[in-house]
């Protein structure tokens, strides 16, 4: 995520390459199969380049890089092994939790502010943006289980689903902390520049890849 408001003057090309990332992606989850299953790969190989580069930025010496890359090579792959272990109705209900995360914890943030988590890090991540990260996955949680759509995973309810919503917003916003780490320590202020007002890859899924590979490394921990 990206820790700068963009003036209004970039706003035109934020939207259009927003509606055209959400055709793609819509696009990928209609078709479903193989089609699916390329995207999150096409897009778990993109964040995991601006991984690396980041990674590349950050150190000099030979020995951090490998290990940083090998580091990338496994938070990713077990973050695809468990996306890639959803059906079409689990991935949606995964990507729009991060979502609500996200889009809630912007504006509690912005709206009560607060004191800060850890401002050196990001410094516009506050406790009260946690607490509408919580508020939001929760809200979209008890929605997507109230509508009871077919193949969507079980979530229980009352304090089982409160659980999972306070998991996920943890685990997302640790997520968007490790990519503001990493772009601190490359000092860049992005993980690459391939989405027009948008940053990288790697910006838009931090939270998601997060949520993916702690999913992924307990699914395999517990098989």
């Amino acid at each position: 995520m990206r820790e700068k408001v963009t003036g209004l003057s970039d706003l035109p090309m934020r939207l259009l390459s927003a509606i055209l990332m959400l055709a793609i992606a819509v696009g990928a989850v209609l078709l479903g199969g193989y089609v699916l299953q390329a995207f999150i790969v096409l897009v778990a190989l993109a964040a995991c380049f601006e991984f690396f580069r980041l990674i590349w930025k950050a150190y000099s010496g030979t020995v951090p890089r490998v290990v940083g890359a090998m580091l990338g090579v496994a938070y990713f792959g077990i973050a695809v092994y468990a996306l890639s272990q959803f059906d079409v109705a689990g991935l949606v209900m995964i990507v729009g939790a991060v979502i609500a995360v996200d889009v809630f914890a912007y504006f509690f943030g912005r709206a009560i502010g607060g004191p800060k988590i850890a401002p050196r890090i990001s410094p516009s991540k506050t406790w009260a943006g946690l607490l509408g990260g919580i508020v939001g996955v929760a809200s979209f949680l008890s929605l997507y289980a109230w509508l009871g759509l077919e193949g969507a995973p079980s979530l229980g309810d009352g304090p089982l689903l409160l659980v999972w919503s306070v998991s996920i917003a943890v685990i997302a916003q640790a997520g968007d902390f490790l990519e503001s780490w990493m772009k601190r320590r490359a000092n860049v202020k992005d993980s690459s520049n391939l989405i027009p007002g948008h940053g990288g890859v790697f910006d838009r899924v931090d939270g998601l890849a997060a949520v993916a590979f702690v999913g992924g490394l307990l699914g395999l921990v517990f098989a």
